[in-house]
């Protein structure tokens, strides 16, 4: 074990740990012009960038730095940084594959620089969860209605942009590793085979967290997997925490993640969007409405973790924290050795 998850297991024993809110909504209130996203760098970029929102890394990177402090000091122990799209498979929108590790890198550097100045401010440790999110392309799912065996994207493919993109989190000091919003497991399995790879390259381990999403009221992953069956596909991992974020609210995503809580023998990290979209696409919950939720996820003993994902903010965030001080952490269950399977559904053989 890593003396980062040695901290992060530690820490978690004796209090619920905070993760931050959501990037993308706080980038939103910033209103950058087509201009900011470009800057001098890329004034003569030939494809339009603005919704580019890692870019902002290089050219707005005192707006990003500061998100992340924002963060820290309304609470959280962990932020994730700016990387969710900085692969080279999703920059392909933009025409900016060759920037993936240089994004990465300086994401996490800005990212940890918050953290360094939080923790000098009032003494608590901070970290820093490099983001690989789930890339644009999916591994198991035809995009083509008139072609069910076709795939816009190979496992090689995504091992490669997720091994890439990782170094470079890695290389600009990130704590552990997220692998996040994951819609589908086939996806994560590259992800976490090109970080295992990249492990064994260096010799060195750092704490991974892994993050499914429900996408819909059917309570199943994108691919099709229940919670359950999800965790048996990944835990084989190791992760230091495991659970669900984006997609559902509080009240929906609830029922899940206490599904995880009976199953799952690692850290139960939650965060859910400010509550489900309006009709403009916005999200309504109030701070302290998603405060009371996320309070009751620890008051019954689910969560290891928690933080928010869309139309959260720093306001969130803070009365998340103060809903689960001094509320005990869920403890880790012992669940017996089984052969557990999944595909669809979970399948754990029995003995006759």
């Amino acid at each position: 074990m890593t003396d980062v998850e040695t901290t992060i297991r530690k820490l978690a024993s004796e209090r619920i740990l905070v993760l931050d809110g959501a990037m993308g909504t706080m980038i939103q209130r910033e209103k950058f012009s087509e201009e900011d996203f470009r800057a001098e760098r890329f004034k003569d970029w030939k494809r339009d960038l603005k919704g580019n929102n890692d870019l902002l890394i290089l050219t707005q990177p005192d707006k990003i730095r500061d998100i992340h402090l924002q963060y820290f000091r309304a609470g959280a122990d962990i932020v994730e940084t700016n990387t969710f799209s900085s692969t080279t498979i999703a920059q392909a929108d933009y025409g900016m594959e060759e920037l993936a590790y240089e994004l990465n890198v300086e994401g996490a550097r800005l990212a940890r620089e918050a953290g360094d100045i939080a923790a000098k401010e009032d003494g608590r440790p901070r970290f820093v969860a490099g983001t690989l999110g789930p890339t644009n392309r999916t591994a198991s799912i035809s995009p083509d209605v008139n072609n069910p065996g076709f795939r816009a994207v190979t496992f090689d493919e995504l091992a490669t942009a997720y091994g890439e993109a990782a170094r470079g989190l890695l290389d600009g000091g990130s704590d552990m590793l997220l692998v996040e919003t994951i819609f589908d497991t086939l996806n994560a399995k590259a992800a976490i085979f090109a970080i295992e790879e990249l492990f064994a390259e260096r010799g060195i381990r750092v704490p991974i967290m892994i993050s499914g999403t429900i996408t819909d009221l059917s309570g199943r992953t994108l691919s099709g997997q229940t919670p359950t069956a999800f965790w048996n596909a990944l835990n084989h991992a190791r992760p230091v925490s495991f659970g669900l974020n984006c997609a559902l609210g509080a009240k929906e995503m609830r029922a899940h993640i206490a599904e995880l809580s009976r199953v799952a023998d690692t850290l139960i990290c939650a965060y859910p969007n400010a509550g489900l979209p309006n009709e403009f696409g916005l999200y309504d919950e109030s701070p302290e409405a998603m405060g009371e939720l996320v309070g009751e996820f620890a008051s019954s003993g689910l969560v290891n973790i928690v933080g928010g994902c869309c139309g959260t903010t720093p306001d969130h965030i803070a009365a998340i924290a103060e809903a689960v001080k001094g509320k005990a952490p869920r403890k880790l269950p012992e669940i017996a050795p089984k052969m557990r399977l999944s595909g669809l559904e979970p399948f754990e053989l029995t003995a006759a």
